[in-house]
């Protein structure tokens, strides 16, 4: 006769729930680079393989079932890791994406889209610099979408890079000369857009030489999961934003 053996359970951390493009290699890498390690982060993926519209509207309709699914992990938060799905739609489409989700799942949601607005309202930009790895087509539906929610984008730059997956290939050196292409002389702040786009290692770096604010996808997210949960916030070395 097997002795019966009381079961005892291991405390629960902070989870994160993150929602990324299936061929995203780089959001998931930096969120670990980044965070601290009593904080976990499980993945769920959207098939999207290049960044078009046309995928990129097909991978947002995969958004609730992926979301249901962490859910069911009872993680503390879902973060829909991917900017340009939401900004290469209509205008206001996250708040539309953020409500569906977080009624389907009973979980806080941040959708990447909202976290860099309100991280380029927190850090009081009025005057913003864009750089993106997208095509030309999808860099202007972005920057049409950041216009129309307030911005006032200074200038912009972009690769023309569809493929995703070679997205998250760019060199570091590559995205540095990328933000050191944009004209800065009106700009309070500087945006690096996309998830997947490197370039969280060179973020303070890159705050030092232009001596202005720098936040990514990811870092905003990142902040923005934080203040949505409460949690004190003290990350060094990837930017003012990520500081407290």
């Amino acid at each position: 006769m097997v002795e019966k053996i009381r079961v005892e359970f291991l405390p629960k951390n902070t989870s994160i729930g993150l929602i990324v493009p299936s061929s995203n290699i780089n959001m998931e890498s930096e969120f670990h680079e980044m965070l601290p390690d009593d904080i976990h982060i499980y993945s769920a993926r959207m098939r999207m393989k290049k960044v078009n519209p046309g995928e990129l509207k097909r991978m947002d309709n995969e958004a609730l079932t992926a979301a249901v699914q962490l859910s069911d992990a009872k993680v503390n938060a879902i973060a829909y890791g991917c900017t340009i799905a939401i900004t290469s739609r209509k205008l206001g489409y996250h708040k539309i994406v953020r409500k569906r989700l977080e009624k389907a799942t009973k979980t806080p949601v941040i959708i990447s889209a909202s976290a860099v607005l309100d991280a380029i309202k927190f850090m009081k930009i009025r005057k913003i610099a864009v750089a993106t790895p997208y095509t030309k087509k999808v860099t202007d539906l972005e920057i049409k979408y950041f216009k129309g929610s307030g911005l006032d984008v200074v200038d912009y730059k972009f690769l023309g890079v569809e493929d995703n997956v070679k997205v998250g290939r760019i060199s570091y050196d590559t995205t540095r000369k990328l933000v050191e292409s944009l004209e800065l002389k009106n700009a309070e702040g500087i945006l690096i857009s996309c998830a997947e786009l490197p370039s969280a290692k060179i973020i303070a770096e890159l705050e030092r030489h232009t001596n202005l604010p720098v936040i990514s996808t990811n870092t905003a997210t990142l902040w923005s999961i934080f203040h949505r949960l409460d949690l004190p916030l003290v990350i060094k070395g990837y930017g003012g934003i990520l500081e407290g």
